[in-house]
């Protein structure tokens, strides 16, 4: 009966821990979707269709505003997730937020996965595509270049990048529980271990170093 009490308190004091901190998240957080919209504008505005001129643009802008919690180098691995495949370079990986690069030269479509965290698509090149907002919807939501798609924590889509289309993706909120959606097709259907080994060391030694800078 004592170790049940034991575990009881436990479980009481996690779970006020828990609740208390997911609602002030905003402590932790160094960017915004506003901020990152009116970047990614800038970027387009620059550079057009130059994906990689518009990702440089992007990623030098971050580096000087947060040069603690940027990653300059484009470690880009491919990805799949939800029955999608393309590629991203992490440019921010932290418990609370991650921030990337993720697209395709030739097109994909999958599940969005439902997540602990608020998702923010900023289309810099091509046009998305949402089936949204559920089963029973007859005409697409449609996200063409220079528009952010807004994936609310806890909603699901199907969606599909038409052709070329990478974006600027953001997310906040809880970001460890994200990664089991993104290493389940690795582990379970592409059996890509060296993909999935270099995608889980980049993310573990940013999520690593920021923790260690005091970025949660």
């Amino acid at each position: 009966m004592r170790a049940l009490s034991i575990i009881g308190i436990a479980l009481g004091f996690f779970t006020a821990v828990y609740y208390f901190l997911d609602s002030h998240l905003d402590w932790f957080y160094i960017f915004s979707p506003a901020e990152l919209h009116e970047l990614s504008l800038k970027a387009i505005e620059a550079h057009g269709n130059d994906t990689a001129a518009v990702v440089k643009y992007i990623v030098e802008d971050l580096s000087a505003k947060q040069p603690l919690h940027v990653n300059l180098d484009e470690e880009w691995v491919f990805n799949n997730a939800g029955g999608a495949m393309g590629a991203m370079y992490i440019i921010h990986a932290s418990i609370t937020e991650y921030l990337i690069i993720f697209g395709t030269a030739i097109g994909t479509e999958g599940h969005s996965g439902r997540h602990t965290a608020d998702d923010y698509f900023h289309i810099i090149r091509g046009t998305q595509l949402a089936y949204a907002p559920g089963p029973g919807s007859f005409s697409p939501e449609i996200y063409p270049q220079g528009s952010v798609h807004h994936l609310k924590r806890g909603m699901v889509k199907q969606y599909k990048m038409e052709e070329a289309c990478f974006a600027l993706e953001y997310a906040r909120g809880w970001i460890p529980p994200m990664l089991f959606f993104g290493f389940a097709d690795g582990l379970s259907s592409t059996l890509d271990f060296p993909t999935l080994w270099r995608t889980a060391w980049v993310t573990a030694r940013e999520m690593g170093v920021n923790i260690f800078r005091g970025k949660f």
